[in-house]
């Protein structure tokens, strides 16, 4: 269920398109995170304008010079890509080395976040700030510049690293296994560091891997959108700017014709329906107002970059310092701003985390106001009524027998609701658009190609002759599916030999399984062969659906696909089976994981085929990503579960109990009194809800529905984040709607504070490990 950010049980990938009123909420998918597009929409006039302008120009009639004015800015764009791919810092060992070292910052506080409150964010666009500032500054001690393309691979390198703490399971499945499975379950299972770093290794590639045929349709053909790397690449593209060594404007060069190309606007109505639950973010006018991004951004790119560089830095020395005081004033994590007998009997308390504010700012007004709805039901209703009817006796914060553990039933029913609804729509919407046109597709090449050359069906009038089998050129000049290059309205691409070739794919992905099935094998045992191989195929399918999903939402729905594996596996598996928990959750993991990388993936390769960089570079760039991150991660988890205490006051791993609470629930395992039927109606009432925000895609009211995944996060997680974030979220709004102002300031104030605090968190846990006293 999380965006590019991700919410480790939140499919709140906290990336959002989104209207001034109608805003698309993208709770941050329980796993990770990712700014969205989350603006003001153009005046409808000049958005009608420049949808018509877009439609004649990809007819070929926009221009008085028809349709050869279409051929020559295709072969100007073809050019372009053809330039970029073939530049050397596609792939360079400084870009490698740079992307790691950010993506192991990212890992840190990724881990941090995550163990706290499921959040998890790929960081796409600060690490390519960061990388441009860190090459800029040194400019005058390196041989060749740093370009475009080379700011892609550093940002690919980095999101696949700093998003495997999510991908390998270490903020929610991990210490569901290892902290909160019952002896009667076959638990708790604790792995030593080389068993956690096999493991990882064993699932961070296929997906990966399986997503790079995926490329040609959807980015090529079908040109969807994948906001976040939209964005992404329109950020880096005013950070280079497009003037030479000395301050001149350069040619065109094709780019700006190809981006225009690339942005197949009229696209904007196939999104109607398409469900918006969860993720809100704050990036939209990227995508939105294309043309404005670049044309007021690229002017002063220079003065520009640097203020983002110092916003950045601010932010990060505001929160680092923060971060610090709180290792030595630990009770500044809980400020009873309600008074102290809500906070000491209800858990009414503020975090005033930058870090958490900062992600307010990034999910966007409408998701954290919804968490913040989700807040309220839960702490303030739910909790004192399960109390006071003695169905959840225990204290409040007991997971077990309080209030605290008794609402994530709840939470677990609205969010299973939501993710069946949501992605059930994904599912058949492209089956009802589609369906008729491929059918007749499918029965035209049949009619054209027939199969049984000596047979056949239609009588031949007198006279004539028809051939016993059609030639090659006939059926290449008839079948629907023309090469795509001898179509002049196709989309262009990079050059065959900057491609991933299919037998590379073929090979690792033949290796990625075989991979994934041993390695799971050998750290569990027990499990089956058939359930392994059974989770697998089903993460492929479902990373389909998060891919399409991504591209056209901005949002990576993967904690509600890992819902619905466990939901699914629950009807294979039998609950007498003395293992059916820990096979449930694992397999849950691996489809996660799966759509994860396949999403992943897919945003950094819009972003690279939108700035002309080669799709093989990219491809191995986000492999050795995985590699390291799969060990990096492993071990980082291994540190903070030996100092800290999992699950404790700092760490409550609220991921973890949703994991292990919807194994429980969906193998009809240890539900409290009176919990199932409240759990019941609350499913109903946000499939209807779901069903309402589907509906109503696009309309002015649709942003007042409440989406089921941030709902579900403010319930399970504790006030004291959601009203951090709710204090972010309604920054956004002041400066974005109310201030009508530019999206990118706020973001790169968001990622510093974020950063700040995931970065001294290092530090903070060194000082933990030496046994340093708290004041």
């Amino acid at each position: 269920m999380l965006p590019r950010q991700y919410s480790a049980e939140t499919d709140v990938e906290l990336s959002s398109l989104s209207t001034a009123i109608g805003e698309r909420e993208h709770p941050m998918a329980p796993d990770r995170g990712s700014p969205q597009l989350d603006g003001a929409v153009p005046d409808e006039i000049h958005r009608d304008e420049e949808e018509e302008e877009l439609i004649e120009d990809a007819d070929g009639y926009g221009d008085d010079d028809g349709p050869n004015a279409s051929l020559l800015q295709r072969d100007e764009a073809q050019r372009f890509l053809a330039e970029r791919a073939d530049q050397g810092q596609n792939f360079t060992l400084r870009g490698v080395l740079v992307g790691l070292a950010i993506g192991v910052i990212i890992c840190f506080s990724n881990m941090y976040f995550g163990l706290q409150t499921g959040w998890v964010s790929g960081m796409a666009m600060p690490a390519a700030l960061i990388g441009f500032g860190f090459f800029k500054s040194l400019a005058r001690c390196i041989d060749y510049p740093f370009t475009p393309v080379e700011n892609v691979l550093v940002q690919t390198v980095a999101g696949a690293l700093g998003t495997m703490p999510l991908g390998c399971g270490f903020v929610g499945v991990m210490p569901a296994l290892n902290y909160l499975l019952l002896p009667e379950e076959n638990g708790p299972l604790v792995l030593s560091t080389s068993k956690l770093i096999v493991w990882s290794l064993g699932i961070c590639f296929f997906g990966v891997v399986f997503a790079v045929p995926l490329r040609r349709e959807v980015i090529i053909r079908e040109k969807l959108k994948f906001p976040s790397g939209t964005a992404t690449a329109l950020m880096i593209g005013v950070l280079h700017g497009d003037t030479d060594e000395d301050g001149k404007k350069k040619p065109d060069s094709g780019l700006e014709i190809f981006r225009q190309r690339s942005q197949d606007r009229r696209r904007s109505s196939s999104m109607d329906g398409i469900p918006a639950g969860q993720g809100g973010g704050s990036i939209q006018a990227a995508s939105t107002n294309l043309s404005g991004v670049q044309t007021s951004s690229e002017e002063d790119h220079r003065d520009d970059w640097k203020a983002k560089i110092k916003l950045l830095l601010i932010a990060f020395g505001i929160s680092a310092i923060y971060t610090l005081a709180l290792y030595f004033i630990p009770h500044l994590r809980g400020l009873p701003v309600f008074g102290l007998s809500l906070a000491n009997d209800w858990l009414w308390t503020l975090n005033p985390s930058p870090a958490y504010v900062g992600q307010g700012i990034i999910m966007g007004p409408a998701t954290t106001l919804h968490m913040l709805l989700g807040a309220v039901v839960g702490w303030a209703l739910l909790s004192p009524l399960a109390r006071s009817k003695g169905w959840a006796p225990g204290l409040v914060e007991d997971w077990t027998s309080g209030s605290k553990g008794w609402i994530v039933w709840v939470s677990l029913a609205i969010m299973l609701a939501d993710s069946v609804v949501s992605l059930g729509w994904l599912i058949l919407r492209p089956l009802i658009l589609y369906g008729p046109t491929y059918y007749a597709k499918l029965h035209e090449l049949i009619r054209r190609v027939n199969l049984f050359p000596n047979f056949h069906i239609d009588r031949l009038k007198r006279g004539d002759y028809r051939a016993l089998a059609p030639s090659i050129s006939s059926i290449a000049h008839n079948s629907p599916y023309k090469s795509k290059q001898e179509d002049s309205s196709s989309e262009p691409d990079a050059p065959p030999h900057h491609l991933v070739s299919t037998r590379t794919v073929l090979v690792l992905f033949i290796l990625s399984i075989l991979l994934c099935i041993f390695s799971i094998r050998y750290v569990f045992p027990p499990i089956p062969f058939g359930a392994i191989l059974l989770s697998i195929l089903l993460a492929l399918l479902l990373s389909l659906m998060g891919v399409r999903a991504l591209g056209e939402t901005d949002l990576n729905p993967v904690s509600g696909i890992s819902k619905l594996t466990q939901l699914f596996f629950a009807l294979v598996i039998p609950a007498s089976n003395p293992n059916a928990i820990t096979i449930n959750l694992l397999a849950g993991a691996i489809s996660e994981s799966g759509a994860l990388q396949a999403g992943d993936i897919m945003q950094d390769l819009k972003t690279g085929h939108l700035l002309g960089a080669a799709p093989r570079a990219q491809f191995w760039g986000q492999m050795i990503g995985s590699l390291v991150g799969a060990i990096v991660s492993a071990g980082v988890y291994k540190l903070y579960t030996n100092v800290y205490e999992i699950p404790g006051g700092m760490f409550q791993v609220p991921t973890a109990y949703v994991w292990i609470f919807t194994a429980r629930l969906v193998t009809g395992k240890g539900l409290p009194e009176m919990a199932w039927q409240w759990a019941l109606g609350a499913g109903i009432l946000f499939a209807v809800l779901t069903a309402a925000r589907v509906r109503g895609q696009g309309k002015w009211w649709q942003a007042w529905v409440p989406g089921g995944i941030a709902v579900a996060v403010g319930m399970y997680n504790v006030p004291s984040f959601t009203l951090a974030r709710t204090i972010g979220g309604l920054l956004n709004w002041y400066w974005r709607i109310y201030r009508r102002r530019e999206d990118t300031p706020v973001i790169v104030l968001a990622s510093g504070l974020i950063l700040g605090e995931g970065v001294v968190s290092i530090l903070n846990l060194l000082l933990a490990s030496m046994h340093v006293p708290h004041l």
